[in-house]
């Protein structure tokens, strides 16, 4: 038992090691980004005309793509939660496609898309590449696939017997997953929204392919530190980093909140 008890030790010793290193390294992280920047930092980024320009826009975007996000994961996630059906694994495994690809190679493969004979159809009618859209649809190309994932799971986790319950009592399928399982969702849809705004937030690599960097026009927030740094200005690189992590913070505390009180009043 003794023995037992020092092994034990050790084990949670490791553990708890390597918990407190990378909550550390997050810390250091952001520990840095503060001594770097102040509020005169900040204020003098937001009083930047091009820079509050990027922030609406970046909200605006990634309120639209959380929103795209989840209208079409919801339906997906359920999918590949209730059906079995052949080549089900592969698809499943092709659903996370854009979570594995390099960003870039996201952003390539959309302006090589919008390219084709039917990309420049479509753009003759509704003009994409190199415009607001193209954010939002290179947002939504990654974030969707993070919200798919995290409501995948969320419906696995619902016990089928109660939407069976419904179906028994006259139910159709329909009417089934919108008033047994879609209410039984809302701490994932939550979550899977907050996840997919999180992350087109962040997006860097796609837009600044497929939007470009034009200031007042496809400015967004993770660009706004490309182009600080371009020309030098790191202490306005850091402040806008330091408000892009502000508000992701918010955002996540707000969704926690959210989440923590559907589930209080399931």
């Amino acid at each position: 038992m003794i023995a037992r008890a020092g092994q034990d030790r050790v084990f949670w010793a490791g553990i708890v090691g390597l918990f407190g290193a990378y909550v550390l390294l997050l810390v250091a992280m952001l520990s840095a980004n503060a001594s770097f920047t102040s509020l005169m930092d900040i204020r003098a980024a937001l009083e930047r005309e091009e820079i509050r320009h990027a922030l609406v826009l970046s909200l605006l975007t990634c309120s639209i793509t959380a929103v795209a996000s989840v209208i079409v994961a919801v339906p997906i996630g359920y999918l590949m939660s209730r059906v079995e059906f052949r080549g089900k694994a592969f698809l499943d495994a092709f659903l996370d496609v854009p979570i594995v690809l390099p960003p870039l190679v996201v952003g390539l493969s959309l302006l090589i898309l919008f390219q084709t004979a039917p990309g420049k159809a479509f753009e003759s009618v509704l003009p994409i590449t190199y415009r607001v859209p193209s954010i939002v649809l290179a947002q939504f190309v990654v974030a969707c696939a993070f919200a798919v994932r995290t409501l995948r799971v969320t419906f696995d986790r619902i016990d089928s017997r109660h939407e069976d319950v419904a179906l028994t009592l006259g139910a159709d399928r329909g009417r089934a997953f919108f008033s047994v399982v879609l209410p039984e969702a809302k701490g994932g849809i939550v979550a899977a929204g907050t996840l997919a705004w999180a992350r087109a937030m962040g997006e860097f690599g796609p837009v600044l392919v497929f939007s470009g960097v034009t200031r007042m026009r496809t400015e967004v927030l993770p660009t706004s530190v490309f182009l600080e740094l371009s020309v030098g200005n790191i202490e306005a690189a850091v402040a806008i980093s330091f408000l892009m992590i502000t508000v992701a913070i918010l955002a996540m505390m707000l969704a926690r909140w959210l989440s923590e009180r559907s589930g209080a009043t399931r």
